[in-house]
């Protein structure tokens, strides 16, 4: 699971990723790998920036507080209580993480592009 971890380590405050968003740049991640591998996040890992593709909080006991953690961070979210995806969607893994994991850099932007905006 520290694969996963490192990923959402890389979501800068401000921004949120989808479960499916992370798993897309993990090589035999699925989604719900990365929803399991939230639940047991170490503390002081940003669990909160990783989220449902509609943008709602998953129906979890933390899901209150997800939603004050991201406000806090700067995240808007809608009445219907769902993220503001055009204005915090997650651009992206950085150049670090690329270089770092020895992730094909065409290959993550291909993964990127193919995001739903």
């Amino acid at each position: 699971m520290q694969h996963i971890y490192d990923l959402i380590d890389d979501v800068p405050k401000g921004q949120v990723a989808s479960y499916g968003m992370i798993a897309s740049l993990l090589p035999g991640v699925g989604p719900r790998q990365v929803a399991r591998a939230m639940r047991a996040a170490p503390k002081g890992s940003p669990w909160h920036r990783i989220i449902t593709a509609s943008g709602a909080m998953a129906d979890h006991s933390g899901a209150e507080r997800q939603r004050s953690l991201l406000k806090k961070e700067g995240v808007t979210l809608k009445k219907n209580g769902a993220v503001d995806w055009p204005a915090h969607r997650w651009r992206g893994p950085s150049p670090a993480w690329i270089v770092k994991t020895g992730a094909d850099p065409e290959t993550v932007m291909e993964i990127v592009a193919g995001w739903r905006r």
